[in-house]
């Protein structure tokens, strides 16, 4: 190899395949998969460097529309099949990519203990609270109420919040971004990437067929500066359309409080810090729903720590350097052996 030749440039183009895209029209992974492909190129790691792994569901289509290496599984195994890749192979850039049904129900274990061995994977959640592939059911995401053919009544089910799941599973990064976010996406993707170990990121997605709008109370463009809240490391927790807003740490209820500034004599210098490495901050961020909070976008919460691949590539190393060279042959026969006489004719 001629170690003088410069690596290729890479454009989004680079990662996309030759595979006609077939979502529905208007869905929200369109844009995902064109974010994703300008993480991709920002981070630079050739396409034959990258593996995708998806599981089952619209999300998972996601490895035949990428120019890299892909597995797409079974339901719910994503992250076990990723697990095995990476192990295998280190080297690799692997990607989970999955719905909230495929994740956190039937694959939800698997989700759990990726994230608990802080494996170095970047596991993205598509989050549309709704089976969209087998035609709208509810998912373990779904908000109560939620009438679909499985729940025609409404759902009675309490949600599962994807991100406090995680940091429950002790995640070391966590974060949120919102399909529609383009500049937003990349950004959140490049920095999940960039962690070494589980990255868990959220990313809420429309339904247009099956759930259109359930995220228009702050996702539509009318709301999205009073209850989105973006989060920078060491900034005061801001937003509304002029700043106006920002959140307090109540020491008597011990919990977090939507507060203007300029009543009642409050200045930013009584706002929260965002502490990306504050787990209990995250949890609390995590944790926050509209209307009555702002939604948490961007990192929660970063606080790395070796990963599992890493240290059982340490542990094989170390177990090679205080052992001689094995000889297979040598070890298949070594012990007790018998010898069978052929019987005489």
């Amino acid at each position: 190899m001629n170690d003088t030749v410069s690596p290729r440039a890479l454009t989004p183009d680079s990662f996309e395949s030759d595979q006609e895209i077939r979502w529905c029209p208007g869905c929200g992974d369109y844009a995902i998969i064109k974010s994703v492909r300008k993480a991709l190129a920002d981070i630079g790691t050739d396409p034959d460097q990258v593996v995708f792994v998806s599981g089952i569901g619209c999300a998972s289509r996601f490895p035949y529309y990428m120019a890299t290496y892909g597995f797409h599984t079974i339901h719910g195994r994503a992250p076990a099949i990723a697990t095995g890749v990476k192990l295998a192979n280190p080297a690799l850039d692997v990607w989970v990519v999955g719905g909230d049904g495929d994740m956190l129900s039937i694959g939800g274990n698997h989700t759990l203990h990726a994230i608990r061995r802080n494996i170095d994977l970047n596991i993205l959640l598509f989050n549309n609270e709704i089976y969209g592939l087998t035609k709208g059911q509810y998912s373990p995401t779904s908000r109560v109420g939620t009438r679909s053919p499985s729940t025609p009544m409404g759902s009675v089910d309490y949600p599962v919040s994807a991100l406090v799941f995680a940091l429950g599973a002790g995640a070391h990064f966590i974060a949120r971004t919102i399909d529609t976010l383009q500049k937003h996406v990349p950004d959140v993707l490049k920095r999940a990437h960039a962690h070494k170990g589980a990255s868990f990121v959220e990313i809420i997605q429309n339904c247009i067929v099956y759930n259109d709008g359930v995220f228009d109370d702050f996702t539509a463009k009318d709301v999205a500066a009073d209850r989105q809240l973006h989060l920078e490391h060491g900034k005061p927790l801001r937003f509304g359309k002029t700043k106006e807003k920002g959140l307090r740490f109540d020491p008597k209820s011990m919990k977090l409080e939507v507060v203007t500034l300029g009543e009642n004599g409050v200045s930013e210098a009584d706002l929260v810090v965002h502490d990306e490495t504050n787990r209990t901050l995250g949890t609390m961020l995590a944790a926050m729903e509209p209307p009555d909070f702002p939604a948490a976008l961007g990192v929660i919460y970063c606080s790395p720590a070796e990963s599992y691949d890493h240290a059982v590539k340490a542990q094989i190393a170390a177990a090679r350097s205080k052992a001689p060279a094995a000889d297979l042959n040598a070890l298949l026969r070594r012990g007790h052996t018998w010898t069978v006489d052929r019987p005489q004719a």
